[in-house]
């Protein structure tokens, strides 16, 4: 008896404090059968239209995968066995389908167990260039679409450890690409160290947010060079191949529109251990075909000292890149105000260009704000985007590239203001094989969006006189579909793709012609999920106490009746910041889109009986002078308030059974909803951060440091309200994850802090996992973890 007195106590211990050592659990199958759901094809198209091409995506990686070696360093994650991104998303199979016939074809010759991590059309849309990753390495493939056929066009492995790792010229005979440089031996590690490591500032300001995976020593700084340093090299698609250069770090290179030079930005020494490889000292240069320097553009220094804020940048030239409508032309952008948000000035980027030689600078356009990128269309016409954070100012400019300095007001707006947003321009890939905007012989435009309005998003074709700007709409998705154009195949025929999709419907591809009322369908794709088919989903509209307009989407069980009574709800969120109460109101989303399911999404619980509000707007709002997070816990509380409340009125959720859950910043909301009201039954956080002193140099929108905001930072962190804490919360996260403040420590002390104070929670670590999971086992396991808390402290809550 004694004996088992014992055994029952330590049985006790172990729940109460202990660790549970489970091998990997599988959720109920009607969750399991969801996630094992063969996922749709993506698509793309071919330059000229006449081919599309379906890439069939893998399956989730199993758990032996995922814990294969690893190397984690100068914040990358790099597979030291092929030279390569140790997590990536593959392609398993590649078919074409002719868009004029619509007839499909099968390419012969493709390597068994493909995993395709990049595919690049020739400008003449006659072949494709892919990579192939394989556990020794990665292998650069060549598809003929003329005879449907694939071969390996070089025996040397890709170096696709810092950049994309393969471009074609615009001659279409020719492809560059970055190979494992050749006589260099891994570095041997001393287990006796030579001396300490040191780092110091002797007075100079270097704020950084917190990274992970960085350089810490020495022999680091040896691995980092040994697997990132690269050859660049050519082959022809009959397989010639020469060097160009000498081995280097290459962190991209790309060849120029006409073909005969390439710009290279190359990693230089001083490495830092405060920042990633992509913000160490750089050289630019734009260089032969033979590997001869033509022009050292530029000298880009560490990047460890940027100024605090959002719109803070380096000083001097940064951005270099070719100009997509001309042969050999750089562009690039300066800084006029030091980089530094917070200084004054009137302009606040410049933007340059020079063309070969490269010697004469000329002034594009001068800006107030801070620049956001370029579209060219032709020698005419430009588009120049800028923006601003602090008041969310987002303007777009037209320009005329042969009178540099002018520039004309196109769109002058929020960039919160989802209903004003005009979308992009229809682009085209020219001769150099390179994306600009397709202007018509009308001398117009076309544009698509999202089309955010009251009654949801409403995609759309718009077209724009380039002469006096108006804008005609042309076409507009229709209620009960949700449907956006994908490419425009004639624009003076009005021809065009889309993907069309209902709440029954799953998305496939169509072609529209304007005027015409018929669709012509491209793909006949399964419906993934045929056993969820009936599954009720709804946009509800409700409103915040404060007046602040609220929606979020109501999933409901098949052949759920009112009369059946108000269901266990799990509620799903994820914050964002607003600096206007009306742009927070907007409408989010469409009803009619398809249900579709990730790894992480919530709707999985509607098949056990759970009612689910996904996607339900949590505005954190600061107008004028006020900040959004000075009053964050106060609106969290009233948003989620709102949201249940409006839900029990329809008589669809039961306020006594409902859980909080979240990813990332929605787990760091799941903390503090359950510490700050008595709201919900419990909570679900994964991948949170939870102590806001462990990012003091800002996090998500904050921009403010913690000696700037100390109190903002202390109410805002769940952390220091542990104590507050009653409702059971379970908290996941990977014990891989490199995402910017989010490093497991939040998890473990959290969890340590909770447990101290006598809370009920569980600490699930998955193995190998970064801050998204990947492996199957992992997501099904997490799958498991999630419903036994939900059926044992929301379902069957008193």
């Amino acid at each position: 008896m004694r004996i088992l007195f014992l055994l029952s106590l330590l049985t006790l211990a172990i729940g109460l404090w202990g660790q549970e050592n489970l091998t990997y659990q599988r959720p109920p199958e009607e969750i399991a059968k969801l996630v094992e759901a063969p996922s749709t094809p993506a698509v793309i198209f071919s330059p000229d239209k006449s081919w599309m091409v379906l890439l069939d995506r893998s399956d989730l990686p199993t758990i032996e995968e995922l814990s294969r070696p690893e190397l984690r360093i100068a914040g990358l994650r790099i597979n030291p066995d092929n030279f390569g991104p140790s997590r990536n998303n593959f392609f398993i199979n590649v078919k074409l389908k002719s868009m004029k016939d619509k007839k499909d074809f099968v390419v012969a010759g493709l390597p068994a167990n493909l995993q395709i991590s990049q595919v690049a059309f020739s400008p003449d849309s006659k072949k494709i260039a892919l990579l192939n990753t394989t556990p020794q390495q990665i292998e650069l493939w060549l598809v003929d679409i003329t005879t449907q056929s694939a071969k390996k066009i070089t025996n040397q492995k890709i170096n696709a450890t810092l950049s994309s790792a393969m471009a074609w010229l615009s001659d279409s005979q020719t492809i560059l690409f970055l190979s494992v440089a050749d006589g260099k031996s891994l570095p041997a590690k001393n287990r006796v160290p030579s001396g300490p490591v040191i780092e110091e500032n002797l007075g100079r300001k270097a704020p950084n947010r917190t990274y992970q995976d960085l350089l810490k020593n020495p022999y680091d700084e040896a691995l980092f060079e040994y697997y990132t340093t690269s050859q660049l090299n050519r082959v022809s698609v009959q397989g010639m191949e020469s060097k160009i250069g000498e081995p280097a770090v290459y962190l991209s290179f790309s060849p120029s529109p006409d073909g005969q030079s390439v710009l290279v930005k190359r990693v230089q020494r001083p490495y830092s251990y405060i920042v990633p490889a992509n913000s160490f000292p750089q050289q630019v240069d734009v260089i032969s075909l033979d590997g001869k320097v033509v022009k050292n553009v530029a000298n880009i220094p560490l990047a460890d000292n940027l100024p605090i804020g959002f719109n803070a940048t380096i000083k001097g030239p940064r951005g270099h890149a070719w100009r997509n409508d001309v042969p050999n032309t750089l562009y690039w952008v300066e800084a006029q105000d030091g980089g530094d948000p917070k200084t004054k000035a009137d302009v606040r980027d410049k933007v340059y260009m020079a063309a070969m030689p490269f010697t004469a600078p000329i002034e594009l356009a001068s800006l107030p704000l801070r620049y956001g990128g370029l579209l060219w269309g032709n020698d005419q016409t430009a588009w120049v985007f800028e923006n601003w954070w602090a008041d969310r100012k987002e303007r777009t400019y037209v320009i005329n590239p042969s009178k540099p300095g002018e520039k004309k007001v196109l769109f002058d707006r929020s960039s919160e203001d989802s209903y004003s947003d005009p979308g992009s321009p229809v682009t085209k890939i020219n001769q150099y094989g390179r994306a600009v905007v397709q202007i018509n012989k009308d001398n117009s435009i076309h544009w698509v969006g999202e089309g955010a309005s009251p009654e949801g998003d409403r995609p759309f074709l718009d077209k724009m006189d380039l002469k006096t700007g108006k804008i005609t709409r042309l076409w507009r998705s229709e209620a009960p579909y949700y449907e956006y154009v994908v490419s425009v195949i004639d624009p003076a025929k009005g021809v065009f793709v889309t993907s069309r999709e209902s709440q029954t419907e799953n998305p496939n591809y169509f072609i529209r012609t304007l005027g015409a009322k018929t669709l012509n369908q491209l793909t006949n794709f399964a419906h993934p999920y045929p056993q969820i088919k009936d599954v009720k989903k709804q946009v509800l509209k409700y409103k915040r106490e404060d007046g602040v307009a609220l929606t979020a989407d109501l999933y409901l069980p098949p052949n759920y009746k009112k009369e059946d009574g108000p269901l266990p709800t799990f509620f799903w969120a994820y914050p964002e910041e607003f600096k206007s109460k009306n742009n927070a109101g907007q409408v989010k989303g469409s009803p009619y889109t398809f249900t579709r399911l990730s790894w992480g999404t919530p709707i999985y619980w509607v098949t056990r009986g759970y009612a689910i509000l996904d996607n339900a707007s949590i505005p954190i709002v600061g107008e004028g002078d006020k900040e959004p997070n000075d009053t964050y816990v106060q609106q969290l509380v009233a948003s989620a308030k709102a949201a249940i409340d409006y839900a029990a009125s329809m008589g669809v959720t039961d306020p006594k059974r409902v859980a909080a859950g979240g990813h990332s910043y929605g787990a760091f909301m799941t903390g503090n909803l359950l510490a700050h009201s008595d709201l919900f039954a419990a909570g679900i956080a994964r991948s949170g951060a939870y102590n806001r002193t462990l990012t003091p140099f800002g996090f998500q929108s904050e921009e403010r440091t913690y000696w700037q905001a100390p109190q903002v930072y202390y109410e805002m962190s769940p952390f220091a309200y542990a104590d507050k804490l009653k409702e059971p919360i379970l908290l996941i996260h990977g014990e891989a994850d490199n995402n910017s403040g989010t490093f497991p420590i939040q998890s473990e002390r959290f969890y340590n802090a909770l447990k101290g104070h006598g809370g009920t929670t569980r600490f699930v670590l998955l193995p190998f996992e970064s801050h998204g999971y990947r492996a199957k086992e992992s997501v099904l396991h997490m799958l498991w973890e999630m419903d036994q808390w939900l059926e044992k402290y929301v379902k069957k809550a008193k």
